[in-house]
């Protein structure tokens, strides 16, 4: 099984311009061309926090999303979301409740693909150092009770080139740094990460530098081509 994986902070679809276009978001999406996406800041922060990509415009371009216990207005938990193409088979989701000092949190989505169970969390991470690592033992210890090959996707918020707060995971956990993915126009922090789980081999990680990405965020989106092996 090989997949292509994205992490995409959105900045609830307003771009560098200043202009919310969701379809510009869902355009970058296109050209990326990824099986599993993690969007961060899908929602609305105010009122009936909903999302700012209409599911009936997330339909007509093959993209699910992968349900939670939320409102009714809105696809993701705290801001974050799950997309599969057509033809992943979404088993369930739920969110995962992070210890935080502002609004924070992270969805887990369980996927079939051919009959093989994949497990997706997609997250964004506090702006404070040690609170990202508590976020993380507490993703690492939702996804204990959980058997099979996992991925984890998100804006980890971690400015330091050495990643301090990746010193939590365990367990066999591998952190990809695809690239700096922050700022769009002068990208200098790599926020963006993947993190896999034991059994993958990684094809190749990068961040997605085109035209229209630069405007349509503050983020660069980043993917990472993932085999299974085990």
């Amino acid at each position: 099984m090989e997949l292509t994986f994205a992490s995409y902070n959105i900045h609830k679809a307003v771009g560098v311009d200043g202009r919310r276009n969701p379809e510009r978001i869902l355009a970058v999406l296109k050209e990326i061309g990824a099986d599993v996406v993690a969007v961060q800041e899908v929602d609305r922060r105010f009122g009936r926090r909903e999302s700012v990509l209409p599911r009936q415009a997330l339909e007509e371009h093959g993209w699910c999303p992968a349900p939670c216990r939320t409102r009714s207005d809105s696809i993701g938990w705290h801001g974050n979301a799950v997309l599969v193409r057509r033809g992943i088979e979404i088993v369930g989701a739920e969110p995962i409740e992070l210890p935080k000092l502002e609004p924070r949190g992270a969805v887990c989505a369980h996927l079939s693909i051919e009959g093989n169970p994949l497990h997706v969390v997609g997250m964004h991470l506090d702006l404070s150092g040690i609170r990202r690592m508590h976020q993380i033992q507490a993703v690492q210890a939702h996804m204990r009770e959980r058997n099979g090959p996992a991925v984890l996707l998100g804006d980890f918020n971690e400015w330091s080139p050495r990643g301090r707060c990746f010193a939590a995971f365990t367990d066999g956990w591998t952190v990809l740094a695809p690239g700096r993915s922050y700022p769009s126009r002068r990208p200098l922090a790599q926020l963006d990460r993947i993190v896999h789980s034991r059994g993958w081999i990684c094809e190749g990680a990068r961040v997605h530098h085109s035209a229209l990405a630069v405007v349509a965020s503050d983020h660069l989106p980043v993917t990472a081509r993932l085999r299974l092996t085990a």
